[in-house]
């Protein structure tokens, strides 16, 4: 028997992260950065994962060159990661479990829904057209754009708390 008690109040909206939540990008994350590292005889190590989750994409590659010392910009690791994602996304990528009966009961309820993420516009875009989510009602709102530098980040580069958009 389960101890979770439901909220009380109404849910006024609900925010959903993209990577891992939403889609099994992690995954797939986890792949395309052992396959970069493998073509210098490195390893992708969970380590190395923890340091990058989360991250924008050029403070994440950052941190993978940092962190084996490769010959290698960020700029670079970037045009090899969308290369090798982008093979990866119409195979591969897929909603999580429950994912789209929870969209269509928030959407039965009214609820608003909002996406908050530190992947770029162009990114959830891709993930939106690869797997069956459009017209979810969904609004992504990111982290990774430029048109919401203004909004602010973290230090790290991980999107504020709270900064999404609702509909």
């Amino acid at each position: 028997m389960s101890s979770f008690e439901p909220p009380t109040e109404t849910l006024k909206a609900v925010t959903f992260d993209l990577d891992g939540l939403m889609f099994n990008t992690e995954e797939l994350y986890q792949e395309v950065g052992g396959a970069i590292l493998a073509r210098r005889g490195k390893e992708f190590t969970g380590e190395l994962m923890d340091k990058m989750m989360g991250r924008k994409s050029n403070v994440a590659l950052a941190l993978m060159i940092e962190h084996h010392q490769l010959d290698a910009t960020p700029e670079q690791l970037a045009a090899e990661t969308a290369e090798i994602f982008g093979g990866m996304l119409h195979g591969r990528l897929a909603p999580m479990p429950g994912l789209l009966d929870l969209l269509a009961a928030l959407e039965a309820a009214g609820i608003p829904k909002g996406i908050a993420t530190s992947s770029g516009r162009a990114f959830v875009e891709r993930a939106a057209a690869a797997a069956p989510v459009r017209g979810d009602g969904a609004v992504p709102l990111l982290g990774g754009d430029a048109d919401l530098e203004q909004v602010g980040h973290l230090r790290d580069g991980s999107a504020e708390p709270g900064f999404v958009g609702m509909r």
